[in-house]
């Protein structure tokens, strides 16, 4: 039985990775590290919480004597590190938290995780064979900036991020990559384009149409409602995961994404129109008439789009959602939330 560190598994994508990664492998112990932060909701892994392969312990990533105590408890063999705080409108607030989890909380436990693996040679070299440990930090497309109307995000496009945010996560996978060629750890970082789907914190631009709709409230919408997103379903961000964990080449970068660009417009559009059909109002009008522009966010990226072709290629990833599939589950899924289908 291999024992894991996964950090965040309280949040959206790692409350949607527990129960995926736990079914499919019997082999494997996961040690939830989780401060359970307002967008950490444990009843997110009521579906895990009394399996014996699952162990949840509350605490922040920054503490380094909490860290190393799950180290040497649970003899950890590999990290996935989820761990962060993710909205855009909150670093602009408060940025301070974002560098504090985000960078320091990174570095708690790469550190950690260097002197517990790699200060222990003998005893890894004969239970691992000489492969060291996995490190796999999970990162955001955001690093990379904003797109023009054409074009893709590569492994290979320089960071220029432009929000705090954004620049907290350049920031975490720069501290991964150092060391990685400093001290030879065998990390991998993914960066994903934006993710939906079940569990998302309903401060997100999905659950808050979803939300505002059924609840009779204006639906707000940044700007023009023309900033594009590429958008991943969580499932499909997961199998991406759990694939770059098993099979990535130590030290690279991989991007995931899911070939489903769409504008702002659009999916407040899509939603209402899945909402008409689901849930009609009595009055008969649409859920769009409930769109309302607002004033656009500082610093708001107008494009992301992620180019997935090098894990497409070298580790044989597809995304199996396309978004117009993916919404409607994602409907129906908070619908049932609340109760409404």
């Amino acid at each position: 039985m291999k024992s894991i560190l996964v950090t965040g598994c309280a949040g959206f994508i790692g409350s949607n990775f527990v129960p995926y990664f736990l079914e499919k492998y019997e082999n494997y112990h996961i040690v939830n590290l989780d401060l359970l932060t307002y967008a950490g909701n444990l009843e997110n892994l009521k579906e895990v919480e009394k399996n014996e392969r699952y162990t949840f312990v509350r605490g922040n990533i920054c503490n380094r004597e909490l860290v190393e105590y799950i180290f040497n408890t649970y003899d950890i063999s590999g990290v996935i590190h989820f761990a962060a705080e993710s909205h855009v409108d909150n670093s602009i607030k408060n940025p301070g938290v974002f560098i504090e989890t985000n960078v320091n909380g990174t570095f708690t436990l790469l550190d950690v995780a260097y002197k517990y693996w790699m200060n222990a040679p003998f005893k890894y070299k004969k239970k691992y064979s000489g492969k060291l440990p996995r490190f796999h930090h999970i990162s955001t497309d955001e690093v990379y900036g904003t797109l023009g109307e054409e074009g893709l995000f590569t492994e290979k496009t320089p960071y220029a991020p432009n929000s705090p945010y954004s620049a907290s996560k350049a920031s975490s996978d720069m501290i991964v990559r150092s060391y990685q060629h400093t001290y030879g750890m065998n990390t991998v970082i993914t960066n994903c384009s934006n993710n939906y789907g079940p569990k998302q914190h309903d401060e997100k631009l999905i659950p808050t149409i979803i939300r505002n709709a059924i609840n009779g409230n204006t639906i707000p919408i940044y700007g023009d409602g023309k900033n594009i997103r590429d958008w991943l379903y969580v499932l499909d961000h997961c199998k991406g995961i759990d694939l770059v964990y098993h099979t990535g080449k130590a030290g690279e970068v991989y991007n995931i994404g899911g070939r489903n660009e769409r504008d702002n417009n659009y999916i407040a559009n899509k939603i209402c129109e899945i909402l008409d059909q689901f849930t009609p109002k009595d009055s008969g009008q649409s859920y769009m008439d409930q769109i309302t522009y607002v004033e656009d966010r500082a610093g708001h990226d107008r494009r992301y789009a992620i180019d997935a072709t090098k894990l497409e290629n070298e580790l044989g990833w597809r995304a199996e959602e396309n978004f117009e599939s993916g919404i409607v589950k994602t409907v129906e899924w908070y619908l049932q939330k609340y109760n409404l289908f």
